[in-house]
């Protein structure tokens, strides 16, 4: 009885291995799923290896038109609480960018941000609001700090126009010189490559 037991035992044991092995990629596939799910750094490796395909460069777009004119504002805070519109920028390219710490696709689209942020840092023409949306501009400060990136943090603290903001994370503006809106992104970008750095140029020089 027991050799018979024994086989039996060994009989179910390798039905099921077949079983599983059967299975494998059905298996494979559930627990890369369930990871996605329920770790946002995973969901941000994903994004960002989807970034390299070179399908989510940034363009600017080559369109002046004045229907595109920023003509509603809103006020922004610094980190140390000193208050500015939108409005005063004027002559100067403005990149704004709408983010959270808790939004995978804005935690992998900010090294791109971060390496064309150090590309023109030390031009005075054009300025960088990375407008945080966490309840507390801290909370987006501590992840900076983490991540040892030199972006300045910025809040709004009044109304922001729908033409601008309607929601989505992350949102990427950029407003040419004369308050032009040339870029509306929602959703992730790549905004290191060479050809979008160009067009930044270009645009400083319009």
């Amino acid at each position: 009885m027991t050799g018979k037991n024994s086989d039996e035992k060994q009989s179910k044991q390798l039905i099921n291995l077949k079983m599983i092995k059967k299975n494998l990629s059905t298996i494979v596939f559930l627990i890369f799923i369930t990871i996605l799910l329920f770790s946002p750094d995973a969901k941000s490796f994903l994004i960002k290896q989807l970034m390299f395909t070179g399908l989510f460069n940034a363009e600017i777009s080559s369109v002046n038109s004045s229907d595109n004119t920023l003509r509603n504002h809103f006020d922004f805070k610094d980190y140390e609480g000193n208050v500015q519109n939108t409005s005063d920028l004027k002559g100067k390219v403005v990149f704004i960018n709408f983010w959270a710490s808790w939004c995978p696709p804005c935690v992998a689209e900010f090294p791109s941000i971060e390496k064309f942020h150090s590309e023109f840092k030390n031009n005075d023409k054009i300025v960088f609001l990375m407008i945080n949306m966490d309840d507390n501009i801290a909370t987006g400060q501590q992840f900076l700090d983490k991540k040892n990136y030199s972006l300045p943090i910025f809040q709004a603290v009044s109304i922001v126009p729908k033409e601008i903001y309607s929601g989505s994370l992350p949102t990427t503006i950029v407003l040419d010189k004369f308050g032009i809106m040339r870029l509306h992104n929602e959703g992730f970008a790549n905004y290191g490559g060479k050809k979008f750095n160009l067009q930044i140029k270009q645009l400083l020089e319009e």
